[in-house]
């Protein structure tokens, strides 16, 4: 769906990345394993300037970003022990049955994943490596055998040329296609290669709105494709009676921590917190030291993020209880960021105007909900949306416990009992999505190895001859694969 007006060099960058899709697809597992761990290598090698340059840009302190670097070679060394061990292919094998009980003869049925083909990845600016150039996105993406065209974000311009610049030497040097991986800059290239024939899958971490606006992008296309946008929640925490009455002093400080942690700016910050009226963590909350004011990502970001604070406040059944929007500056100029901010409400306000008082508050605010009947909790878990997160802070024994676990596990792609959301691991069972807006697409993940399935889809084979099967697919499994023949999973050697 190219136009006459199309960018010549994002035109170009297409063509390359349609080039490398066959050649890299073709790729053996462990090939395109030792291409993630060079790039992996490249970026801990060149931590120091990878770091000097993002304290820069994203006003993020050394310590988070190194930890941070750290965290996106970890997960790229991931994908390549999933690609080892294969199983992510999902290979089944169903041999010919002339005695078949649904009434007639089975064929020769072989299923397996394989790579969708190139896919444009829009880069994010809250975490400037693991979610940008050389993140989980990409890593997942390159594992799956997709050649990547990643979207640079514009609040880290200088960093993103130089990751990319190390990813693409990374892997040229480890033998991969050229046009495996490419960066595009500017909202109109993002456009053009997403709306591009040959592109096969988007990806997103943002805001709602341009979640939303690439989303339907994709889906306008003559050939519509997957896109998998992570976007906006208030991760909300519900705080029972019996853990108020017994922690409250924990309760409040492990808010605190959570929802001003890197200025509140994390996807995953507990936004909304129900607690009981007559409790004392409001109390304990209300009189603890609030943290430094500290500079926001852009001005971009305080921008939306000081407007919303606004609305809340202007709320005429909203109460700020510390801090406050008063005096927060409307432009970033390098100078007095907005501070953490604590607003309360209640039960009644949220379910009259969920609208409003559930809105994403991108920033180091934190709403608190008050109640009187822990019947209540249910009602506010009714009228939530879709969310990445859902808290409890309970005790087993809550009697209204049950029931809020079923609830939320509708509305919440990761429920946590008696831990704070902030902080996503990257491991195999983690989930990191949600139904919308937390997410386009619920199935799916961003976080973890399961991630690696957004850019891979199903083929089947039907009654190939042995030498014409995919390696995954052949009885001989010289690879070792995870098999299921037959109904039956074989693992890696054995034999059937």
């Amino acid at each position: 769906m190219l136009t006459t007006t199309a960018d010549p060099t994002v035109t170009a960058v297409v063509d390359a990345a349609a080039a490398a899709a066959e050649v890299w697809a073709a790729t053996t597992p462990a090939q395109r394993r030792r291409a993630l761990d060079a790039v992996a290598d490249s970026l801990d090698a060149h931590v120091d300037e990878l770091v000097r340059i993002a304290i820069a840009e994203t006003h993020l302190g050394e310590p988070r970003l190194r930890g941070e670097v750290k965290r996106t070679s970890f997960q790229l060394r991931l994908f390549g022990e999933v690609l080892a061990d294969g199983a992510f292919l999902d290979a089944q094998i169903d041999h010919a049955d002339p005695q078949w009980p649904m009434g007639a003869p089975r064929p020769d049925l072989r299923r397996v994943l394989e790579p969708v083909g190139p896919v444009v990845i829009f880069a994010a600016s809250n975490f400037p490596f693991a979610f940008s150039v050389a993140g989980g996105d990409t890593a997942s993406a390159l594992a799956a055998g997709c050649p990547v065209i990643l979207k640079a974000h514009p609040g880290h311009p200088a960093l993103s040329v130089l990751t990319a610049r190390l990813v693409t030497a990374a892997l040229a040097d480890a033998g991969a296609p050229d046009g495996v991986f490419a960066l595009i800059v500017g909202d109109g290239a993002g456009r053009q290669a997403l709306t591009d024939p040959r592109v096969k899958a988007g990806s997103f971490t943002g805001s709602i709105a341009g979640g939303r606006a690439l989303f339907d992008l994709a889906n306008s296309r003559p050939e519509p494709i997957p896109f998998f946008a992570e976007m906006g929640s208030v991760n909300p925490v519900f705080v029972t009676a019996a853990a108020a009455e017994l922690r409250a002093e924990a309760i409040a400080r492990g808010l605190l921590d959570s929802f001003t942690l890197g200025a509140g700016q994390f996807c995953t910050k507990p936004g909304v917190v129900l607690v009981p009226e007559k409790s004392s963590v409001i109390e304990h909350l209300v009189s603890m030291t609030l943290p430094a004011p500290a500079p926001m990502l852009n001005s971009r970001i305080q921008a939306g993020y000081t407007a919303v604070l606004a609305d809340l406040a202007d709320h005429p059944e909203v109460s700020v209880l510390a801090g406050g929007p008063s005096g927060v500056p409307t432009n970033y100029e390098g100078e007095d960021p907005p501070g953490p901010t604590i607003l309360v409400t209640g039960i009644a306000a949220l379910l009259a105007d969920p609208d409003t008082l559930l809105t994403e508050c991108f920033g180091p605010t934190v709403l608190l909900v008050t109640y009187s009947d822990e019947s209540e909790l249910l009602a506010a878990a009714r009228s939530l949306d879709g969310q990445l997160t859902a808290t409890i802070a309970g005790e087993p024994d809550d009697a209204v416990v049950p029931e809020l676990v079923r609830l939320l596990a509708g509305k919440a792609g990761r429920l946590l009992w008696n831990q704070w959301p902030t902080g996503v691991s990257v491991t195999h069972a983690q989930q990191h999505g949600g139904p919308y807006p937390a997410t386009t697409a619920p199935s799916s993940t961003s976080v973890g190895t399961a991630a690696i399935t957004r850019f891979l889809r199903p083929v089947a084979y039907q009654g190939f001859p042995t030498a014409l099967l995919p390696a995954a697919l052949q009885d001989s499994n010289a690879e070792g694969i995870p098999q299921r023949v037959d109904g039956v999973l074989v693992q890696r050697g054995s034999e059937y």
